[in-house]
């Protein structure tokens, strides 16, 4: 995750991986919308093995350390332990909800077919409320990988114990609770804002972003947020080690111990989902070769352990699919950004 426009500016990264190494819910925003249920695709078996790629670039429009990062390392791990490729190279372009490294990925490697682009909600989000010259209609979906939901955490010593103690503190004052989270228009800012339109105070909701995981760690510990907003692999070193205390996970069931916010009586539950994109100017034939390249890696013991340890869903979609699932996340981001009244 990336900050707005007041981030420090880092020039990229590089990394190589080798083969020695109101109540608010999306649905009503469906229903909104017009939409029907979302055809959830399921990888199956990896179509026939190409030769491997010799060397495959994955761009993560993030800083080191955040949800884009780990995913991205992660699938690179898991596509040289597939054979899918010999070697994979890692470049962070971090900034303002990944919108920085959009533009430069499309810049510099629209029709280059060995380079993918890490995405997902973030971003989706991060474009709804910039706007930017280069959208998410410049790259072409390759698959949805993971999903997984957004964890509200406070320092271990605070008075909040429930989210409905933080939606009261909101109310009644909005300026000295401020949420950390991650980019502007992030599901993270989604999430806050959904959580101050039941507070009653859109407009008042003071939010911090971040470039990632460990900022919003650090802000929550530093007494600068009151709470915090992340996915579980961000926070669980510090729920692990007593800094933190998760109170509520956005999603309709008890995660990890972590109770609901919805069964603690506020209706709101929101999703966080990842993927990767490749240029528009890449011929469709290798566009297929590069789902199947993802096929193969999500297959691998190595994914299905990371997916474990970082307690992600395997939530696998192309084609057709994710690209109808892709325009429907679009058009309710900027539904959501126009009523939770987010602000860049």
């Amino acid at each position: 995750m990336s900050t707005n426009g007041n981030e420090t500016s880092r020039r990229p990264t590089f990394a190589t991986q080798t083969a020695a190494a109101s109540p608010i819910r999306r649905r009503q925003f469906a229903l909104l919308l017009g939409a029907g249920a979302l055809g959830v695709g399921v990888a199956g078996r990896a179509r026939a093995q190409s030769a491997p790629i010799a060397r495959l670039r994955i761009v993560i429009p993030a800083n080191e350390g955040g949800g884009w990062d780990q995913t991205g390392r992660a699938l690179g791990a898991a596509i040289v332990a597939s054979g899918a490729a010999t070697e994979v190279t890692y470049e962070n372009i971090g900034g303002k909800g990944g919108t920085i490294g959009l533009a430069k990925y499309v810049e510099k490697y629209d029709a280059d077919p060995n380079a993918l682009l890490m995405g997902g909600m973030v971003m989706v989000g991060a474009v709804a409320l910039q706007k930017p010259a280069v959208d998410m209609t410049r790259i072409q979906p390759v698959a949805r990988l993971t999903s997984d939901y957004e964890v509200l955490a406070v320092k271990a010593d605070s008075p909040i114990t429930t989210p409905k103690e933080l939606i009261a503190r909101m109310r009644s004052n909005p300026a000295g609770t401020a949420i950390a989270g991650g980019s502007s228009g992030g599901v993270d800012h989604m999430f806050a804002g959904m959580l101050a339109r039941l507070a009653g105070n859109t407009a008042g909701l003071v939010y911090l972003p971040h470039p990632g995981g460990a900022e919003v760690v650090e802000s929550i510990e530093s007494g600068k947020a009151a709470a915090g907003i992340s996915g579980y692999s961000e926070f669980k070193d510090g729920i692990a080690s007593g800094k933190l205390r998760a109170i509520g996970v956005s999603a309709k069931r008890p995660f990890l111990g972590i109770p609901s916010v919805r069964e603690q009586g506020v209706d709101a539950d929101l999703a966080n989902w990842r993927g990767i994109f490749t240029g528009k100017a890449v011929p469709a034939a290798r566009q297929r070769e590069l789902v199947a390249v993802a096929q193969r890696a999500v297959q691998t013991d190595a994914w299905q352990k990371t997916l474990k340890r970082q307690n992600w869903d395997g939530s696998w979609m192309d084609g057709k699919d994710f690209q109808g699932f892709l325009e429907l996340e679009q058009s309710m981001a900027g539904v959501m950004t126009m009523l939770l009244k987010l602000k860049a």
